[in-house]
């Protein structure tokens, strides 16, 4: 096998792992790996269309990398969900004091932004005030189920943005979509410390004794 030869499957073995490959940042620094090699291939071997044709698929392969590095810099630089961009696609609600906001196990058919007012988690005592985020675990759960009961503490402001809009955003604005899945997390982590961490610790202490 001479040199040629082995450039030319050497290329090729590079163009069918990107076939093989489900995610994109690799997939573009082996189609440059890629680019290069069939370059090299063409011109050692006079196949000039080939080497023209990767020529120009490298530059394009580039460009796409580096988009893809500031898309996932710029995510990760900007987690948190800013809910003042999408508030012209939520409707505006009002809720009184007393007002059941969601019931464990109903469908979860939408999410809440509370803007004013105070509402309480029931299943786990935990009060939560404006500028919070609500019903966000049920909208992207499996089953798409309220896990939990909230009633409004006093009188609510709040928007609210129906499921299939929230995931539609989630598809189409990749700093929304993984600003969701912070908050998700944040808020399972957070429903999963105990209310009192006093209690918590003196417990502790009893069974150590």
């Amino acid at each position: 096998m001479t040199r040629v030869d082995f450039l030319g499957y050497a290329a090729s073995a590079t163009v069918l792992a990107t076939f093989c490959m489900s995610t994109m940042t690799p997939l573009r620094v082996t189609a440059i790996l890629s680019n290069i090699l069939f370059s090299l291939f063409g011109l050692w071997a006079h196949i000039y269309p080939v080497m023209l044709l990767h020529l120009i698929l490298l530059p394009v392969n580039i460009a796409r990398l580096v988009q893809i590095r500031q898309v996932v810099r710029g995510i990760s630089q900007n987690a948190d969900l800013s809910m003042q961009s999408i508030l012209p696609l939520m409707v505006r609600r009002r809720f009184p004091a007393g007002e059941t906001l969601m019931r464990k196990g109903e469908e979860a058919d939408r999410l809440f932004y509370l803007v004013d007012g105070q509402v309480e988690v029931i299943e786990i005592r935990k009060t939560l005030s404006s500028g919070t985020v609500i019903g966000e675990i049920g909208v992207f759960a499996r089953h798409q189920q309220r896990i939990a009961t909230v009633v409004c503490l006093s009188d609510c402001e709040l928007y609210e943005l129906s499921a299939s809009k929230a995931k539609e955003l989630y598809y189409q604005d990749p700093s929304f979509g993984y600003a969701v899945l912070q908050t998700i997390i944040a808020r399972l982590i957070e429903n999963m410390a105990p209310a009192n961490p006093m209690a918590a610790n003196s417990h502790a202490s009893d069974k150590a004794l």
